[in-house]
């Protein structure tokens, strides 16, 4: 059994990802660990449904050899599991075989080597990449890096071409003939992306701390700003000399201005 960090996998570890590290013997030991656990009972249901994604598992309800032989002739392992002092169960269980590209998942994709990529690429009926859906497709980039490349047999493996220059970088190679051409598909494990880490308290206190600051800069005077002050005003101020006119002209100087203008209406 393959170890995630550290530590061995556990039951409670178990993920419908790193399920795929482990063989049937390595299940019957998680579940024989368990036995003492009383959390092994309350959730059975659980740990089975995630080993499912990579185990076909069957109860064997009759318990007679020849069902088991007949279990065992199909390559499963058959074992007891006591969920606790009064329950056993006795399941079989086989590791699922990755054949074709319709057996590919998320889950799974980064639990084979490139060179078992091709394999089952070269099984889906030699109809090279984009043969492929789209999904599957997705499902197989997300875990290797993918190049294609379709030319004549005679310049595929041409000195210093791509074909040479991927080989050297550590690609695997699969050429599915096309006629006079070749078209070859390059695989590459793409190396796992280490994700940060992020220190829940550090982010709160540095949330708090920005909080903080952000009150620092308001006025400790804020109180004393008043945005409708601009519109008070005291009526017992207002006087005639409050009021201005921009005309400074004699008064009798426009009545005669006006006589003048209804002279030039009278024609």
């Amino acid at each position: 059994m393959k170890e995630t960090g550290k530590k061995a996998l556990t039951l409670k570890t178990l993920n419908k990802s790193n399920v795929w590290d482990i063989q049937e013997n390595d299940v019957f030991r998680m579940l024989e660990a368990a036995e003492k656990d009383a959390d092994l009972a309350d959730n059975f249901k659980h740990y089975i449904d995630i080993m499912r994604s990579a185990f076909e598992i069957e109860q064997v309800k009759i318990d007679r050899p020849e069902v088991i032989k007949k279990y065992e002739a199909r390559d499963f392992k058959v074992a007891t599991i006591k969920l606790d002092e009064k329950t056993s169960v006795k399941y079989a269980i086989k590791k699922k075989t990755i054949m074709r590209v319709t057996d590919l998942t998320y889950e799974n994709i980064r639990h084979i080597s490139a060179a078992k990529l091709m394999e089952v690429i070269e099984r889906n009926f030699g109809g090279g990449w984009d043969s492929l859906s789209q999904s599957i497709q997705d499902i197989i980039q997300s875990g290797f890096d993918i190049s294609t490349t379709t030319l004549p047999k005679e310049r595929l493996h041409k000195k210093g071409g791509m074909y040479e220059k991927k080989v050297e970088d550590g690609f695997d190679v699969l050429e599915i003939p096309k006629g006079g051409w070749t078209e070859a598909i390059f695989a590459k494990v793409k190396p796992l992306e280490e994700k940060p880490h992020i220190d829940l308290d550090d982010e709160r206190k540095k949330t708090r701390d920005d909080e903080d600051e952000d009150d620092e800069d308001l006025p400790d005077d804020i109180d004393k700003y008043d945005d409708d002050d601009d519109d008070d005003f005291d009526d017992d101020k207002l006087t005639e000399e409050s009021y201005r006119t921009t005309i400074e002209e004699d008064p009798e100087e426009l009545s005669l201005q006006a006589e003048d203008v209804a002279d030039d209406d009278d024609y």
